[in-house]
């Protein structure tokens, strides 16, 4: 998971500007949307909405921007109708990359993304090539002054797969249809949770070692997250700490 790792760590080092602020949240409400219009606008009988929900607060949306986009989705309010689309390609180095969008118009977003992934240095595939590669996670991350023993013996006790370290917070990682009752078991043990999300990680990564080799997947990487409708972008890389270091 570290190419997901990586660049959530340098989206959230640029999201102090408004201009990515206002992408963030624009992104988020999508979400919100799709989760309501697919499963219902019922927190506690949608565990998508209510996961996308609890993102969307944790990113300062307003609450009365979620619940709009909620009446959008169920159809009490008027709006337009998203569908959930994926593309796989390649960066340099033959990294895999996953791409989850959110568009209105296929026959528009389709072309665009080929045309991102070519300008940008990397290829466009066809569905299946890549996508056998990762594996859908629930991501639940919680404050890092807490016992790691104490953590870990609550969140196996829930049913959590792996804890690690990330950063100063740690990282605790399950099957993605039991991400809400873990982060809520984990919450309910008196350990503060600062997100709950869902991920594609990667069974395995690619280790980029040079700047040289940093910059040309980051430059894909950033470029498809850029555009209006990717609501996610995946990759199986790793950037070592000093990269990353010389990077910033």
């Amino acid at each position: 998971m570290s190419g997901h790792s990586k660049w959530a760590t340098i989206k959230h080092k640029k999201g102090a500007a408004d201009k990515a602020r206002g992408k963030q949240f624009a992104k988020l409400i999508k979400q919100v949307e799709v989760a309501a219009r697919s499963g219902g606008g019922d927190l506690d009988g949608n565990p998508t909405l209510r996961t996308m929900f609890q993102k969307a607060r944790a990113a300062s949306v307003p609450l009365d921007t979620i619940e709009r986009a909620v009446k959008r989705g169920t159809g009490e309010l008027e709006g337009v109708e998203y569908q959930e689309v994926n593309y796989e390609g390649y960066a340099p180095g033959g990294v895999a990359v996953y791409v989850e969008a959110l568009t209105d118009n296929r026959n528009r977003t389709g072309p665009e993304m080929r045309s991102v992934f070519s300008k940008n240095g990397g290829s466009i595939a066809e569905p299946g090539a890549v996508a056998w590669q990762f594996e859908r996670k629930g991501v639940v991350v919680v404050d890092g002054s807490v016992d790691e023993d104490e953590l870990m013996e609550a969140a196996l006790e829930a049913g959590a797969e792996d804890i690690s370290r990330q950063g100063d917070d740690w990282q605790v990682v399950t099957d993605g249809s039991s991400t809400h009752d873990v982060s809520s078991a984990i919450e309910a043990a008196g350990f503060v949770v600062k997100s709950t999300d869902l991920t594609m990680m990667p069974t395995s990564v690619i280790s980029i070692d040079t700047i040289e080799g940093a910059k040309a997947v980051l430059k894909v990487i950033e470029a498809l997250d850029d555009h209006d409708d990717v609501q996610e972008v995946y990759a199986n890389f790793d950037i070592p700490d000093d990269v990353m270091a010389a990077l910033e």
